[in-house]
């Protein structure tokens, strides 16, 4: 049987192009914002474009994240990418407009201190040895980036497997903490490199 994964649909991200991806790598996917089924599929992924605060508006408009929290505290798989990635955290500040956050993680996503912005393109990442997602993956496998937010240093579990990359400053590129993974990049949109990342998240889900 194909493990059963929901790509939670609130308004915002590449719903399809996920769906496709996650099909490739041999899960069955279902995009929705039922509640039930998130709820119940075996993973569920949280895509995100676009601005912080209109993606949380979106996400708590289905109460998004109450069943993400509900999700990490059943142990129940989550992957957040990109904006998705980023609403985990405590908080997001854009334009000098602060966005209370999923509250996951603590502390906040915010602009690269960087000369050209957004972040566009393909980069390598620095991942943990023990890294499930990069798991197979040499280091100099690049992945697709499309952002001009990050979180910028850790503050949450000490046991988190961290993930990061450098746009003139360093940020998170990925987090595995447990039933909740996140990545700053679209793996949808990385290749080969994207869908082996996918396929070792849908593995894990058993």
């Amino acid at each position: 049987m194909s493990p059963k994964v929901v790509v939670l649909d609130y308004g915002s991200g590449n719903l399809r192009s996920a769906q496709r991806a996650l099909e490739r790598v041999g899960a069955d996917v279902t995009v929705t914002s039922d509640e039930g089924a998130a709820a119940n599929a075996d993973g569920l992924v949280v895509p995100g474009v676009g601005a912080f605060e209109a993606c949380m508006a979106g996400l708590r408009k289905i109460d998004g994240d109450r069943l993400i929290a509900d999700r990490v505290t059943a142990n129940r798989p989550v992957l957040g990418v990109c904006v998705g990635m980023q609403i985990l955290f405590s908080r997001g500040v854009e334009f000098g407009v602060e966005t209370t956050g999923c509250g996951q993680w603590p502390g906040a996503v915010v602009r690269l201190d960087a000369p050209v912005i957004p972040h566009m393109g393909w980069n390598v990442v620095d991942a943990p040895q023990d890294s499930t997602l990069f798991a197979g993956l040499d280091a100099g496998t690049r992945f697709y980036f499309v952002h001009s937010y990050a979180a910028q240093q850790w503050e949450g579990a000490p046991g988190a497997k961290l993930t990061w990359a450098t746009h003139h400053v360093p940020f998170l590129a990925a987090v595995e903490d447990g039933a909740l993974s996140a990545t700053q990049f679209h793996p949808e949109k990385s290749g080969d490199a994207g869908a082996a990342l996918l396929a070792n998240w849908v593995k894990a889900l058993g």
